[in-house]
């Protein structure tokens, strides 16, 4: 058994591999993703150890593992690469100009957060359990379809009949883009992060919604009636309807002033 010299070119190799496990796993913190990718590397440096060792028997058997087992990660994990995909896209703002190349190039309708805020306050009033996405630039075509279409004018008595305990749509998330209500009864991805115990479902799908998109997330415990607002991975808690109604102006008004930066630059 012949010794393999281990050249400087291998060397790279290993560093260039660790910087990419390194930045996947900054991207996908809180998934499933690093450990999926991490087993799949593993798998790989063992066949290539094996190869490199000439034992053709398990190089054979890691080899035809390796070529089927990528199709069938593909087919059982499709949600965690879908979702881990969604997250680099979302998170690398150096490829906002793919957003820019794809958009029609009409500035976007502003939400109008008036009937929003007096829908959450009285539903908090009430211990009425909502949860509200309010897109921005992130395409949330996936979450729509997974919801009851709508496409009506945002108003305070829609929002709350929405979320009445004994209405059909109550369950799931509204979505909100504009000054549209487009479907109801989504379903939302739930954040694998540590949060807390207290936390229930509706808490644990914003910040799951955050984490992978650049919508604004708004919820309503039906347990305590409190308000909470989700952007970016992180969640605000105790926020009383004048908090909640500053709170979100100032993330409409970041998001704008981004829009209109990428806008120029475009152009």
């Amino acid at each position: 058994m012949g010794f393999v010299p281990f050249t400087f070119v291998d060397l790279i190799d290993i560093i260039l591999v660790a910087l990419i496990m390194y930045w996947i796993y900054r991207m996908t913190k809180g998934t499933n993703a690093p450990y999926i990718l991490s087993g799949i590397i593993a798998v790989y440096l063992l066949w290539v150890v094996v190869r490199t060792l000439n034992m053709e028997l398990l190089s054979t058997i890691l080899g035809q593992l390796i070529s089927v087992g990528a199709i069938a990660l593909i087919i059982v994990f499709q949600p965690e690469l879908r979702r881990f995909l969604q997250m680099i896209g979302m998170r690398q703002k150096h490829f906002n100009f793919i957003t820019r190349i794809f958009s029609s190039g009409e500035d976007p309708v502003q939400t109008n957060i008036a009937p929003i805020v007096t829908a959450c306050r009285e539903m908090a009033e009430t211990k009425t359990g909502a949860l509200i996405v309010i897109g921005q630039q992130s395409d949330l075509r996936l979450i729509a379809e997974g919801g009851i279409a709508l496409d009506a004018k945002v108003s305070t008595p829609l929002l709350k009949n929405i979320f009445f305990k004994n209405a059909p749509l109550h369950d799931g998330a509204v979505l909100i883009e504009g000054d549209r209500i487009v479907a109801a009864k989504c379903i939302l991805p739930v954040t694998q992060s540590d949060v807390p115990k207290e936390f229930g479902t509706r808490h644990r799908a914003a910040i799951g919604m955050s984490e992978i998109s650049d919508a604004i997330i708004v919820v309503v415990s039906e347990e305590t009636g409190e308000i909470a607002i989700a952007q970016g991975g992180e969640i605000r808690q105790h926020l009383d309807p004048a908090r909640l109604q500053q709170t979100l102006q100032r993330y409409l008004t970041i998001n704008s002033r981004k829009r209109s930066r990428d806008k120029e630059v475009a152009e």
